[in-house]
């Protein structure tokens, strides 16, 4: 069995670029004992992933280059070494970036294709359904009746806060999007009741404009001037779950920090930061949870795909400039 895959070829100066990935083509053994190979139908790009492209100590160990790089997926197995799974099952697993993967079985997860698309499993029943929910229900404390702001309410993780907000009680929930075309979509489709394009004026004065009389909530998936405009624009005891920066991941310079962080004790905010890693206990809850409103159509998963592993770079790529509306993933077969 023969294999492509994705490989690091060098580490990035700024913004990755085609140069920093290679196609390689690689032979598989058969499975071993306790071993399972999956056919990948499809992969996730993720930001996160960009962090693992510098050579630096993190919540998870650097990709290394010379070697494929991995991530979320789901296939179908093909052949199976282990009591624990069938020719014909759908898994979900951390193998992503080749088309096949041979893995040990306790590394899978059974999936029911039968209920949601195989691809749900990477975004809405997945990894960023996981994040916005513990996000907002654990780490800002959210409460019905409260006004919620989601920044990158375009991408996978902050269109899935702002519904969930809405379907919890919120108030009102406010995004912001790169795009007047993803401004509509968050409105129109995701059920926002307002957004904003982020590039037009400031963060913090749209943001004003559209809550008057403050935020409760700040779902933080950018940083720099919007976590600095939610800061303006936050309520007293209002939180802020910090889930990502994707505005600072390129930078080769460090950026400056927002300039009224002296809110943050007058205001008596609570900036919380967290890594979806440690909350997999919620998993249960949150199927449960989100598995229902998505059975009801109560969630909107837009989704933008790229077919092809050789793609799949360009993919990663694009998905850190927000090209994407919902989840990027790659279909591989």
């Amino acid at each position: 069995m023969r294999s492509r895959e994705i490989h690091l070829a060098a580490r990035p100066n700024g913004e990755p670029v085609p140069g920093d990935f290679a196609v390689v083509e690689h032979e598989l053994p058969d499975p071993a004992p306790g071993e399972v190979l999956v056919r990948n139908h499809f992969m996730s790009v993720d930001p996160y992933m960009r962090g693992r492209m510098n050579d630096v100590p993190s919540y998870l160990p650097p990709f290394q280059v010379g070697q494929v790089m991995d991530g979320g997926a789901v296939g179908e197995v093909l052949h199976s070494e282990s009591p624990d799974f069938a020719t014909g099952d759908h898994v979900l697993h951390q193998r992503g970036w080749r088309e096949f993967a041979l893995a040990d079985a306790r590394e899978l997860r059974k999936v029911d294709a039968t209920g949601a698309p195989l691809s749900a499993f990477l975004g809405a029943l997945g990894m960023p359904g996981l994040t916005a929910y513990v996000g907002l229900v654990d780490i800002a404390s959210f409460q019905p009746g409260e006004v919620v702001f989601v920044s990158g309410a375009g991408g996978a993780v902050g269109g899935l806060a702002g519904q969930f907000a809405k379907l919890l009680g919120a108030s009102r929930v406010i995004g912001s999007a790169g795009t007047d075309a993803k401004v509509r979509h968050v409105v129109e489709e995701l059920g926002f009741d307002a957004a904003f394009n982020y590039r037009e004026h400031s963060v913090r004065k749209q943001l004003r404009e559209l809550a008057p009389d403050g935020i409760d909530v700040y779902f933080d998936n950018v940083g720099g001037d919007h976590l600095e405009g939610a800061i303006a624009n936050l309520r007293v005891h209002g939180r802020v779950a910090l889930c990502g920066a994707i505005a600072e991941y390129n930078a080769t310079t460090p950026s400056p920090g927002p300039s009224n962080l002296h809110l943050v004790v007058t205001r008596r905010l609570t900036l919380r930061g967290y890594i979806i890693i440690d909350h997999f206990d919620r998993m249960r809850a949150f199927i449960d949870q989100a598995g229902a409103w998505f059975g009801e159509g109560k969630i909107q998963a837009r989704e933008t795909i790229v077919e092809g592993i050789e793609n799949a770079p360009a993919a990663f790529m694009g998905m850190l400039r927000g090209d994407n509306t919902g989840k990027m993933l790659v279909r591989i077969s």
